[in-house]
């Protein structure tokens, strides 16, 4: 059993988990970074909306509305250090009934209460003219210029490998099964190992409840909302720049129509109360529930334009509300509870605040001399220009050999994304990481050829490749051989 010794721990590699991670790498402490998942991004942060949120619609004078207003103007220089996509397309709330028309008086004069001033109220033509694609019974709406879209696995990704290059140390498949406090420390231990550790950063999202439960907290219970999602091919004739919301509800922001970072367009989610922690699949009837949710607001949108679906799970608290919380005879632990749908956006303000709550319990606050605040992301082939290309090929021929063609990445790439800390080790991670497979045709065409390079890259067996982790192997055996000569062979 391995043993490690840590200033801070952190609980949770999603996108709290990581900010949270990146924050702390600025001062002069070891840190470790755990998550149960073989991979950083958790299980809400890398399927959402993928929305960056300006605050116009939350619980006026709460904790979340304080830090989601906070965050939204942090990403313009985020993004550009960490060299994330990041685009401000802006909102059009639209309100097609007479009832939903009645609600915009109140949705301004709350987004006024939370600061968001550049909320505007738009006519029926106004509307139309800003997204023509909308349905023409329209009414009235809102424009909300700040609303943003980012790819929320590149964020989530982008600071685990920051914080990892400033000594961050990243524990993956590591899931804690207790936690005590031992005289002026902790205890956490997995199968995996143990870790001793001054401060206890827990934000473990859907299972904050069990984290905190180890520690005899159990005034709150963590449960389940799934959102479905349709991805919709980039050739889909909609023609729609904003994103496009619907008049929210008190469960639910609503199922919305929002281009994505990379072309695509993204609708849903749907809002469902489960039980199952790992209720990640998606339903025929929540998928056909999207599709006629945003058909009321654009009517051109049609179900065989979806390429792909997928399901998030949005750690739901009771009682409800964010909960940034110390306790006075567990000096050294904080609980990050309750951030959900808006915890994306939230995630940077969250870390400031909390790493302030953690210098309160003692925590030594002294800065690093030389912190590393850029990264570059992977060099993305398919939008350098025709110079560039050349160049790439003629420095790495490996650029010259693309494996996904619906979205033109190459050899290059994958093994870079392999290779950088943390990097992929399966399927999902090589796909979040640079978009091999999730173009047109869903791997289709590189199917088998990304579990080469796994392999290889890895030294394992192509039969101990997965799709995202142990239990989801892809291969079993190897069917027949191809003769190269008469002493070799190679598998198909």
């Amino acid at each position: 059993m391995d043993k490690y010794k840590t200033d801070v721990l952190v609980i949770g590699a999603g996108a709290v988990g990581t900010a949270m991670a990146r924050e702390l790498s600025k001062l002069s402490l070891k840190v470790i970074l755990v998550d149960r998942l073989n991979d950083v991004g958790g299980d809400a942060s890398k399927s959402n909306s993928a929305i960056i949120h300006t605050g116009f619609d939350a619980p006026p004078q709460s904790l979340e509305s304080s830090l989601v207003v906070h965050a939204n103007p942090m990403y313009d220089q985020l993004c550009s250090d960490l060299d994330v996509p990041f685009a401000r397309t802006g909102a059009v709330l639209v309100a097609i009934t007479k009832e939903e028309q009645a609600e915009l008086p109140a949705i301004i004069a709350k987004a006024r209460a939370n600061h968001v001033y550049d909320t505007e109220y738009l006519t029926a033509s106004q509307v139309l003219d800003l997204e023509p694609e909308v349905n023409p019974e329209v009414r009235a709406g809102l424009y909300v210029p700040r609303e943003s879209i980012i790819d929320p696995f590149l964020l989530v990704v982008a600071q685990a490998e920051n914080a990892a290059a400033n000594g961050v140390e990243i524990l993956t498949d590591w899931q804690i099964v207790s936690l005590n406090q031992d005289k002026t420390a902790f205890v956490a231990e997995s199968a995996a190992g143990q870790i001793e550790t001054r401060f206890v950063v827990n934000a473990a999202g859907l299972f904050t409840d069990v984290i905190s439960g180890f520690l005899g907290i159990k005034d709150f219970q963590v449960y389940p909302r799934r959102g479905q999602f349709h991805i919709l091919d980039k050739a889909a004739p909609l023609g729609v720049k904003h994103i496009i919301l619907p008049v929210p509800t008190k469960i639910t922001k609503g199922k919305l129509l929002t281009p994505t970072i990379h072309g695509n367009w993204l609708m849903g989610p749907t809002a469902e109360d489960l039980d199952d922690r790992f209720a990640h699949q998606t339903t025929s009837e929540g998928l056909q529930e999207i599709v006629n949710g945003v058909r009321k607001l654009v009517p051109s949108v049609k179900a065989e334009f979806a390429i792909t679906q997928y399901a998030g799970l949005r750690p739901v608290r009771n009682p409800g509300g964010y909960h940034i919380r110390t306790f006075e005879h567990l000096p050294g632990y904080l609980e990050l509870s309750g951030i959900r749908s808006t915890g994306l956006t939230s995630s940077l303000a969250v870390a400031r605040y909390a790493c302030g709550k953690l210098i309160e319990m003692g925590m030594p606050n002294k800065r690093k001399e030389k912190f590393i605040s850029k990264r570059k992301a992977i060099t993305c082939f398919s939008k350098a220009d025709a110079e560039t290309k050349q160049k790439l090929i003629k420095d790495n021929p490996m650029y010259g050999r693309v494996i996904c063609r619906c979205e033109t990445v190459t050899e290059a790439e994958m093994i870079e994304a392999i290779r950088r800390t943390p990097g992929a080790k399966d399927l999902d991670g090589i796909k979040r990481r640079v978009r091999a497979g999730l173009g047109r045709c869903q791997g289709g065409f590189c199917g088998m050829r990304v579990p080469r390079i796994l392999s290889d890259q890895l030294g394992i067996s192509m039969e101990e490749v997965t799709k995202k982790g142990p239990g989801s192997e892809i291969l079993i055996g190897t069917t027949k051989s191809l003769r190269i000569n008469r002493n070799e062979t190679d598998s198909l």
